[in-house]
């Protein structure tokens, strides 16, 4: 399975075709009741469209595959970066926009959105070094906004070997990669940076896009995916599934509580374990450096955003059933994938603001299963 979610992406990625190839077996028993009341409510609709993370691409491929086999209906979703999804769902193009960069409450009343978050994962280091496998570099956070910024630009640096005196280090150059695209991957990203790193955050800042003193740029998490792969000595961020479906070498890091830790489902839990979404205005909430001793400090949420003035009620309906069966029958695909499916009681909120604030001509849309 991971193989056909890797190469669908890269097609995916140039291309924006739409995501109901062959990317597992379907499971037709799950959901079953709910499912048919799905067909019974949206028959009339055939395609639901969407763009922008690519972070949760993966299992979105996944649930959109599923959903299509058992519903019959398209989700057209086109992994652009979350700016452009961002763009998007302002301009209209399309039914929802997903975002890894959460907007504020006030960004969210301007635009006459809403938001709310869908997935969880681990944004992680991955690097290509002659001989170095995955989990033998360790960095700091100091270690990682020097190279970043291009500070360090040799592998045998004498600050890498000191805490890696065990990993034979070549000398060799460092190359960075970075998006190239507007990207919520990089916002969570330098959002870290700027926490561990008072320069980073004075001088390069926290965004979707920022000026990165080195490196090249590759589109969506699959083009800094190739471009590590491509050339010796490089280092990226990617989220996690990216990481092991291309086979990548990724780095242990050294989190708050002093421990270095590996990127996996259980240390993003970690991460995850105190957020409180039912009370964070438009469910914005930043995960990056949180306490505890498993943490993954670079873990984020992917959002979705929507409009709260819906046209067609029935889309509106279709739109929020596909995110439900994907709450509530899709858990498996997530923890699979290496993503983190939210707690029942964050969906039970979600699902709370479907009811009071998504309207079709001042009507409620949604009314629970």
């Amino acid at each position: 399975m991971k193989k056909s979610i890797t190469a669908q992406a890269a097609g995916f990625m140039l291309a924006f075709f739409v995501v109901i190839g062959g990317c597992g077996k379907s499971d037709n028993k799950s959901g079953a009741t709910s499912l048919e009341a799905h067909k019974q409510r949206n028959n009339r609709v055939k395609t639901i469209t969407g763009a922008g993370a690519t972070f949760p691409y993966p299992v979105y491929a996944q649930w959109a595959f599923r959903y299509h086999n058992l519903t019959g209906i398209k989700i057209n979703y086109q992994a652009i970066g979350s700016g452009g999804g961002i763009r998007q769902i302002k301009s209209g193009i399309v039914d929802f926009g997903a975002s890894d960069a959460p907007l504020t409450k006030e960004e969210l009343d301007a635009a006459g959105l809403v938001q709310f978050p869908m997935i969880i994962g681990g944004v992680v280091i991955v690097v290509n070094i002659p001989g170095v496998a995955a989990g033998d570099l360790k960095l700091t956070p100091e270690l990682l906004a020097d190279i970043m910024r291009g500070r360090i630009k040799k592998w045998n640096d004498s600050r890498i070997k000191k805490i890696n005196p065990a990993v034979n280090l070549p000398d060799l150059d460092i190359t960075v990669v970075h998006r190239a695209d507007g990207s919520g991957t990089t916002w969570i990203f330098t959002d870290y940076l700027s926490k561990v790193s008072p320069e980073w955050k004075t001088t390069i800042g926290r965004g979707k896009a920022v000026r990165w003193p080195a490196g090249i740029g590759g589109k969506g998490n699959e083009g800094v995916s190739a471009y590590v792969k491509r050339i010796n000595g490089a280092i990226g961020y990617v989220e996690f599934a990216y990481a092991l479906q291309n086979n990548m070498a990724y780095v242990l890091l050294k989190n708050r509580a002093g421990n270095y830790v590996k990127p996996a489902i259980e240390t993003f839990q970690a991460a995850a374990a105190n957020a409180d979404w039912e009370h964070a205005p438009g469910f914005y909430l930043v995960l990056t450096n949180q306490p505890g001793k498993n943490t993954w400090p670079i873990t984020g949420a992917s959002f979705i955003l929507m409009h709260k003035e819906q046209p067609d009620a029935a889309k509106a309906r279709a739109i929020l059933d596909f995110f439900h069966w994907c709450y509530r029958h899709g858990k498996n695909d997530a923890v699979k994938l290496h993503y983190v499916p939210l707690p029942d009681k964050v969906i039970t909120a979600v699902e709370r603001m479907w009811a009071s604030e998504i309207k079709s001509h001042g009507k409620r849309v949604w009314e629970g299963k």
